[in-house]
């Protein structure tokens, strides 16, 4: 299920300020590129259109940040360099970070995977591209091919192939160092890491030796893409428009600046001071980033009861009215016993006592068969005859 962007837009119409931009072409981007010195990964997402190829775009944005010097950053004071340690074991213990026997074990087996020089990315990105033309030399011309010449272009697949699975697993300590600069955010570390992964291969089928630069920056970029687009697509229960993920995270960011300034959470005012946002639109970002609960979460020390056990019904009455209302119900069938068939049978269709609908004279003479002066008639003899006092007594206590 989406949220839908123009309920989100409207409420948070007129964002476009430094801190908020509303980007929506490559051009908004460099511009708050420029004037920042950073963009960041949820800002890229927010001009990719659905409607054309995603890879393409990202390797078209890429290009012109890379020509124009502008970083790709989570915050301006972050480093857009990720660096990836030679030991190999990836230790998260001294980042406040915990892991599962299962992220353990596979951090245990990357780490084992020596990390490659620059020279060494190069032989094997060329080994790619070898193992690719002898692909496509080997569909076209397959049928004239001797065996020898056939079995040489399938050696070059496999060293291609291979090639392909060392470059993709020399690098992904790589991906957990940029996937642990995303805990929190939505999904646990083995899910950044996998998303993170799916990245890496990306960079590595599009990875280019030619231009020069070396393959973790290359690589960086595509990781960072696929776990930005992961969090905001998968991360709530109820999707959130990439850019208002982003509108989101920067504003946490600066509520948590402010506690650590001010010893306390700031108010919507403060927030709104601090983003120079309205403290509408500060109410509203709020509003959006609110996380849904389920009516199962567990509740108490022996979660044995759940949240939904605690929160009333209001469409429901309650059990003092209900209890009230069905001896009403009963008193009144005991006071119309009193009353003829018939002067029983029109009350109940003239006052709804039946369905809760109620007739006109005039329906009422129809189901009778009678003129609607007659029904008239009838209704005024029963409602005298109800006025007795030995009938109201058992009503009256239900008026107070």
């Amino acid at each position: 299920m989406a949220l839908d962007d123009e309920v989100l837009d409207s409420e948070l119409a007129g964002d476009e300020t430094d801190d908020f931009p509303a980007l929506r072409t490559l051009s908004d981007l460099l511009a708050t590129g420029k004037k920042r010195g950073y963009v960041t990964p949820g800002e890229i997402q927010q001009i990719i259109d659905s409607q054309r190829d995603e890879d393409k775009q990202l390797e078209e944005i890429r290009e012109s940040l890379q020509k124009a010097n502008i970083r790709v950053e989570e915050t301006g004071d972050d480093d857009d360099e990720i660096t990836v340690s030679e030991n190999p074991e990836v230790d998260f213990s001294n980042e406040g970070i915990s892991v599962n026997d299962t992220v353990r074990l596979y951090l245990r087996e990357i780490g084992l995977v020596p990390l490659l020089k620059g020279e060494q990315e190069v032989e094997l990105a060329k080994a790619m591209e070898d193992g690719d033309k002898a692909q496509q030399e080997l569909i076209e011309n397959d049928h004239t091919l001797s065996d020898a010449e056939r079995l040489a272009l399938r050696r070059r697949i496999d060293r291609g192939h291979q090639s392909r699975e060392h470059l993709t697993t020399a690098n992904l300590r790589l991906v957990v160092s940029v996937a642990k600069k995303y805990i929190g955010r939505g999904l646990s570390l083995l899910d950044l890491i996998q998303e993170g992964n799916v990245g890496l291969i990306r960079a590595v089928e599009k990875f280019n030796y030619l231009k020069g630069f070396k393959f973790s920056t290359y690589a960086t970029w595509w990781i960072r893409q696929a776990i930005t687009r992961a969090i905001a697509d998968q991360a709530r229960t109820i999707r959130i428009p990439v850019h208002m993920v982003e509108t989101i995270n920067r504003m946490m960011r600066t509520a948590r600046r402010l506690t650590q300034e001010n010893g306390r959470e700031p108010s919507d005012e403060e927030l709104a001071q601090a983003l120079d946002l309205t403290v509408e639109k500060v109410r509203a970002i709020r509003k959006t980033s609110m996380e849904p609960v389920s009516l199962e979460t567990p509740v108490g020390q022996e979660e044995d009861s759940q949240l939904g056990d605690f929160l009333p019904d209001e469409k429901l009455e309650a059990p003092s009215d209900a209890a009230s209302h069905q001896m009403l119900r009963e008193q009144v069938a005991q006071v119309l016993d009193q009353l003829t068939e018939r002067e029983k049978r029109v009350l109940k269709l003239r006052f709804g006592l039946e369905d809760g609908t109620q007739r006109t004279l005039e329906e009422v003479g129809k189901e009778f068969g009678v003129t609607r002066e007659r029904i008239r008639q009838i209704e005024v003899k029963a409602l005298r005859k109800l006025r007795h006092p030995r009938f109201g007594k058992k009503l009256r206590d239900y008026l107070e």
